[in-house]
């Protein structure tokens, strides 16, 4: 179908409800909808406010659920109204049909079992009603109790559901909360799109069965002949423009090489780059969304306001989150609290571990806890190992110079002790800021009292 086959069939269900035809302004919503617009341009376009167009979308989208039977919103419509099409859905003269061979829902090509009835009304009360969300989130982990990220949860709703990006790398330091916050997300945000689908990367299909699960799970296909490498690109590109799904990878740094800069692929995982360049490039309605300890260098060095892709690191959580972690753990009450976690950083995990410790050893053990003494707590450091293992040899030398140090180091300083090129130190400080094993305070740069602790029992 094309734009104005859509807008006809469109006016003609509204009309079959309301006696009416689309108005202007909504015949410019939903053309301005189907065209991929925001809100915001059909506002500037027409001449009125956003939230004026976002009334008239709300009561239009009402009108079309009541008709399609099924929710419809901004996301999905698009694709509802071609499906009505394909599958007679809609009758202009009486009430809504649906197929009994028809699955809207994703959940397989199964006909219904066949009853012995001469009642048409029993037969069509046994009909499933469509759904406008289908997920795969078996991989997806229990939310758990969800601390203080509103300002996060708002940029990251912000970027996907108004500005449309394409491909976003949500990053930071082990242990900070970047799972928790994209569960939390997803929880908010899956009714946007037609198809959610979390996938965890710790098995590392190759790109190939990637793209091919993608494929299979969008299409509802039972069997699918896998094409080749850019055939299969394109083939999923097309179903990423045609639905708007939410793609979320965990664990993306299992893509990428240990002992290395920051962000280098993999020899055998050397296909995904160009496969994120291709979403990040044509014009399609769907979202990927990478998890990870470190961003892949092409989102690093693309990113722009200008184009539909983004990276956000975060950091540890307020001190009233920190407070609440410590009060669940019957600490909040403790003198020194306020100390713990600006030592800890607010990072969720080290300090649940280190109340776990406060908690076994006794509260005393706190007045102990200095800006120059903390404690590294086994399970803290081994989580820290994880990641100090895929450190190139340059960022490990200027870790052991940052962890000598009580005071930031400016580039003059590192320069003269390091006796590195300067090009190479440079790189190694990029990359460790991108593993968010680095602090950075205009030209001086640091490391956190948590990854100091951990440094200078390796290197002094």
């Amino acid at each position: 179908m094309n734009l104005e086959q859509m807008l006809k069939l469109a006016d003609e269900i509204v009309f079959n409800k309301t006696g009416q035809h689309l108005s202007t302004l909504q015949d410019a919503v939903l053309r301005g909808t189907i065209q991929r617009e925001t809100y915001k341009q059909i506002a500037k376009d027409f001449d009125c406010s956003e939230s004026h167009v976002r009334q008239i979308g709300s009561q239009l989208w009402e009108i079309l659920s009541e008709e399609l039977g099924e929710k419809i919103n901004k996301a999905n419509v698009r694709s509802a109204i071609k499906r009505s099409q394909i599958s007679n859905v809609v009758s202009f003269t009486q009430d809504i049909v649906v197929s009994s061979n028809f699955n809207i829902c994703g959940e397989g090509r199964h006909p219904p079992e066949t009853k012995n009835t001469d009642s048409s009304n029993e037969e069509t009360s046994q009909l499933k009603q469509p759904q406008n969300l289908s997920q795969e989130l078996s991989e997806m982990p229990e939310l758990g109790t969800f601390y203080d990220r509103v300002s996060e949860l708002e940029t990251l709703t912000t970027w996907i559901l108004q500005q449309n990006c394409r491909l976003i790398a949500l990053t930071g330091i082990i242990g900070i909360g970047k799972t928790t916050l994209a569960v939390k997300l997803v929880q908010q945000i899956k009714y946007e799109f037609e198809y959610v689908i979390w996938c965890s990367l710790e098995l590392l299909p190759t790109l190939t069965k990637f793209q091919a699960q993608l494929i299979q799970f969008i299409s509802q296909s039972e069997k699918l002949d896998p094409p080749i490498n850019n055939q299969q690109s394109l083939s999923l590109i097309k179903y990423l423009q045609e639905y708007r799904c939410l793609v979320v990878l965990d664990d993306f740094q299992n893509l990428l090489m240990s002992g290395e800069l920051a962000g280098k692929y993999k020899p055998e995982h050397e296909d995904y780059r160009a496969f994120f360049k291709r979403i990040e490039k044509l014009s399609h309605q769907s979202c990927f969304l990478l998890i990870g300890w470190e961003q892949p260098r092409e989102i690093s060095q693309t990113e722009s306001t200008t184009k539909p892709i983004r990276s956000l690191q975060i950091t540890g959580l307020s001190m009233a989150a920190g407070q609440e972690i410590l009060r669940e753990y019957g600490l909040a009450e403790i003198e020194h609290w306020e100390t713990i976690v600006n030592l800890y950083q607010g990072n969720p995990s080290w300090l649940k571990s280190v109340a776990t410790l406060l908690q076994e050893l006794g509260e005393c053990v706190s007045e102990l806890l200095t800006e120059n003494t903390l404690f590294l707590p086994e399970d803290v450091k081994y989580s820290l190992h994880q990641q100090y293992t895929r450190l190139s040899e340059i960022e490990k030398k200027v870790l052991s110079l940052l962890a000598k140090e009580n005071e930031p180091m400016n580039l003059a300083r590192l320069l003269e002790n390091s006796e590195m090129l300067s090009s190479d130190l440079l790189n190694a400080l990029q990359s460790l800021l991108r593993r968010c094993w680095l602090e950075q305070e205009g030209n001086f740069y640091t490391l956190s009292p948590v990854l100091k602790a951990f440094s200078r029992e390796i290197y002094i």
